[in-house]
């Protein structure tokens, strides 16, 4: 094998690591927050203790109930996240729940914890739609099925190169 095979073959697996890096990372992150929101339902009297006195006396709630409104606020976003519908609204008020979390609970190991599934729930907002969204593939869906010449979708499916670039200049997903 020639030096430059190893480079094609290395550009093509480089290729295929940046397209798929952010659906792994955002599918990973909704299994995490998702994990989160089953053991609250499942069981909810061992999440009470993580409820602050503040907020029981200001919402005027029991910590049973908050930690039950919790669970359905993950539970929502979380699955709006696994399957990518409004991947960048459900990514940033997880990534704002997690910092709040990680402001309650202070540094330790939970707060060091939350602090990294903050910051990669805040990567995965700033990343937005990646190509394993439901909405991407709606879109890609449309788009082929639009009145359209036969040459014209074989065109839009024709792969370019390794940059992603279809031949009219658009971002192929």
């Amino acid at each position: 094998m020639s030096f430059y095979v190893i480079i094609k073959i290395m550009n093509k697996i480089t290729y295929l690591l940046e397209l798929y890096a952010p659906g792994v990372l955002r599918i990973g992150m909704a299994s995490v927050v998702l994990w989160f929101s089953i053991q609250q339902f499942l069981h909810n009297s061992v999440w009470t203790a993580y409820v602050p006195d503040s907020i029981i006396s200001l919402t005027h709630m029991s910590a049973p109930t908050i930690v039950l409104l919790n669970a359905i606020f993950e539970l929502v976003f979380g699955l709006a996240m696994m399957f990518g519908w409004y991947t960048r609204l459900a990514s940033l008020l997880l990534a704002l729940h997690l910092f709040d979390i990680m402001w309650v609970v202070g540094y330790g190991e939970i707060g060091v914890r939350d602090f990294g599934l903050a910051v990669g729930t805040l990567v995965v907002f700033m990343n937005g739609p990646d190509v394993f969204c439901w909405k991407q593939r709606i879109r890609k869906t449309q788009f082929i099925s639009a009145s359209q010449s036969d040459s014209q979708i074989q065109e839009a499916q024709a792969p370019s190169n390794f940059s992603g670039i279809s031949s009219q200049g658009i971002r192929r997903i």
